[in-house]
C-alpha cells in the first residue's frame, strides 16, 4: 500500500539553481535517513554530483533551444509512502526505482532515496525537469497526481503489495497513529534525573556527572549542555521550570523533591513484513457474510471458473503437468529475472558513470583557460564571482578525475565506444527481461491458483449441495486438463 504525491520543486528567490538543487538533494540523501546511503539508487546520474549534472543539463537545454523557461520549476519530486510493516527498505527502493522509470519513461535522470527514520518507510524520487537529450522539459499535465497513484498501485500489485482501496469520504478512517518520538530535551531531562539519583554534593558535581555521560558543558550567565547528537547547546532554563539551575540546586540541597519522571516512550521495534495474501479468486463465503446478493454469487462463481481456466490453459501451453514442475519453473524463471535485472542495473550504473566522466572531460576542456586566468589573478574574489559557474565546473571535474582508479583520464572516443557497447547489452537484456517478466506473471498466478485447487480437492467431502457444486466444477476443470478442451467464457 503506497500513498503518492507529485511535487514541483521551485527555485528560491536569491539563490542559484545549483544551490537550490543541492539543498533538496542533500535532504533526500541524508545519511541518517537512508542508513548512511545504503538505500539510494539513481538512473543516468551520479548521486554524489546530481545537483551539478541537473544544472548542467539546464544549461545545455538553453544552449540547444535558446528557449528561456517560463516558470521557475527546476525539478520534480515524487513522495511514495508505504504502510508500516508491509515492506522492507530494499523492496521499497526497488518499487521507487521502477515507479520513477515508468513515470518518466526513462527520459529523465532521477535519484531514489528511501528513508527509514520514520515508522513508515517512504521514498523521495527526484527527477530533473530537463530530459536526457536536453531538448525538452517535463510537462506537468492535468490530473498527473491521479495517473501517478494508478501507476504506483499497478507496480505495488505486480510486486505483491496491497493498494489503498477507494472508499467514500464518510467511510474513511483516521490515519495510522505512530508512536511519539523522544525529543532531545526529554533525553537530557532523563539523564539529569539519573545523575540526581547518584546524590551529587553540589551543582558543580552534577555537571561533572553529566560530562561523564558524554555531555559538553558551557558555563556563563546561563549554563548550557550539548550532547553527542546535538548541534547546539541547550540551556537548563529551557528544559522546564523544574530543571532550572535554581531549582536543581534546591533539589540537591534537599529543599525540593525530585521532578516527576515522564512515562517512557516505548522503543520502536523493527516492523516485520505482513504475510501477503493472494487476491486471485473471489472468496464467495466472505462476500455472502458481507451481505452480497445471489446475483453477485453467480457472477463470482463464473469469475472463479474463468480464472482457473485461464491458468490451466497457461499450464498446457508451457507443458506443465504437476505442481513440482511448476515450482521448479517458477524458481528458475525468478532467478533469471533477478539476474537480468542486475545486468540492466549494472549497465545503467556504468553508463551513468561513463556519461559523468565524459561531461567532466568536456567541462574541463571548456573551462581550462578560465581557470588558468583565475590562478594568474592570484585567486581574486572579484574574478571568482564573475566566473563562478566555470570555476565550479572546473573544480568538480578535477575532483572527479582524482577519484579515477588508475588516475588516467580516458579519451572521449573510448568512452563513446564503451557507452555504445553498454547500451547494446542493456537493450538485449531488457528485451529478454520483458519476456521473462510477462512469463513470471502468468507463472505466479498459475502457481497460486494451482495451490488453491489442491487445497480445495483435499478438503472436499460430503457437506451438502454447495460442496457438490464445487466438486463438479473441479472435475470439469480437470477434464479440461486431460482432454485439452478450451473452456467457454
Amino acid at each position: 500500500m503506497a500513498a503518492t504525491k507529485l511535487i514541483a520543486m521551485h527555485q528560491n528567490k536569491g539563490r542559484s539553481v545549483m544551490r537550490c538543487l543541492k539543498d533538496r538533494t542533500d535532504y533526500a540523501m541524508n545519511g541518517e535517513k537512508t542508513d548512511e546511503g545504503k538505500y539510494i539508487s539513481s538512473y543516468q546520474c551520479n548521486p554524489e554530483l546530481v545537483d551539478l549534472e541537473f544544472a548542467q543539463a539546464k544549461k545545455e537545454y538553453l544552449h540547444k533551444t535558446w528557449r528561456q523557461p517560463k516558470g521557475d520549476v527546476i525539478a520534480y519530486q515524487i513522495r511514495q509512502s508505504f504502510k508500516p510493516g508491509e515492506i522492507t527498505p530494499e523492496e521499497a527502493n526497488k518499487v521507487g526505482y521502477e515507479t520513477g522509470m515508468r513515470f518518466t519513461k526513462g527520459k529523465h535522470a532521477f535519484i531514489v532515496a528511501t528513508h527509514v527514520d520514520r515508522a513508515h518507510i517512504h521514498n523521495h524520487i527526484i527527477f530533473n525537469s530537463t530530459n536526457l537529450e536536453c531538448d525538452r522539459k517535463f510537462r506537468d499535465f492535468w490530473f498527473s497526481g491521479i495517473a501517478l497513484q494508478r501507476l504506483s498501485d499497478i507496480i505495488c500489485l505486480e510486486h505483491g503489495f496491497s493498494v489503498i482501496p477507494k472508499v467514500k469520504p464518510s467511510e474513511r478512517q483516521r490515519r495510522t497513529k505512530y508512536p511519539e518520538r523522544v525529543s532531545m530535551r526529554d533525553v537530557i531531562r532523563e539523564d539529569i534525573l539519573k545523575c540526581l539519583d547518584q546524590k551529587p554534593a553540589d551543582f558543580e558535581e552534577l555537571l561533572k556527572l553529566l560530562q561523564a555521560e558524554g555531555y559538553e558543558i558551557k558555563r556563563g550567565k546561563h549554563t548550557a549542555v550539548c550532547g553527542k547528537e546535538q548541534k547546539r547547546f541547550i540551556r537548563f532554563r529551557s528544559l522546564g521550570e523544574d530543571f532550572t539551575e535554581e531549582n536543581l540546586k534546591k533539589v540537591i540541597a534537599g529543599e525540593k523533591e525530585l521532578p516527576e519522571r515522564n512515562e517512557k516512550v516505548p522503543e520502536r521495534k523493527e516492523a516485520k513484513p505482513e504475510k501477503r495474501k493472494f487476491d486471485l479468486v473471489v472468496d464467495i463465503q466472505e462476500k455472502m457474510a458481507q451481505g452480497k446478493n445471489g446475483g453477485y454469487v453467480r457472477w463470482a462463481k463464473k469469475y472463479n471458473v474463468k480464472q482457473f481456466a485461464e491458468s490451466i490453459l497457461f499450464l498446457q501451453q508451457h507443458d506443465i503437468h504437476d505442481k513440482e514442475t511448476l515450482d521448479a519453473l517458477v524458481d528458475g524463471s525468478s532467478a533469471k529475472y533477478h539476474e537480468l535485472m542486475k545486468t540492466i542495473k549494472d549497465a545503467e550504473e556504468k553508463m551513468a558513470a561513463n556519461k559523468v566522466i565524459k561531461t567532466h572531460i568536456i567541462n574541463y576542456a571548456k573551462t581550462r583557460e578560465t581557470y588558468i586566468a583565475y590562478r594568474k589573478s592570484g585567486y581574486s574574489k572579484k574574478f571568482y564571482e564573475a566566473h563562478r559557474d566555470e570555476i565550479t565546473l572546473h573544480k568538480a571535474a578535477k575532483e572527479a578525475f582524482s577519484k579515477l582508479p588508475d588516475g588516467k583520464i580516458p579519451k572521449v572516443k573510448d568512452l563513446n565506444e564503451e557507452f555504445a557497447r553498454l547500451l547494446s547489452e542493456k537493450k538485449a537484456a531488457y528485451s529478454e527481461y520483458k519476456k521473462i517478466k510477462k512469463r513470471n506473471a502468468g507463472l505466479s498466478d498459475s502457481e497460486a491458483k494451482c495451490g488453491i485447487l489442491l487445497c480445495c480437492s483435499a478438503e472436499l467431502g460430503h457437506r451438502g449441495r454447495h460442496e457438490k457444486e464445487t466438486a463438479a466444477g473441479e472435475v470439469s476443470i480437470r477434464a479440461i486438463i486431460k482432454n485439452d478442451v478450451t473452456p467457454k467464457s
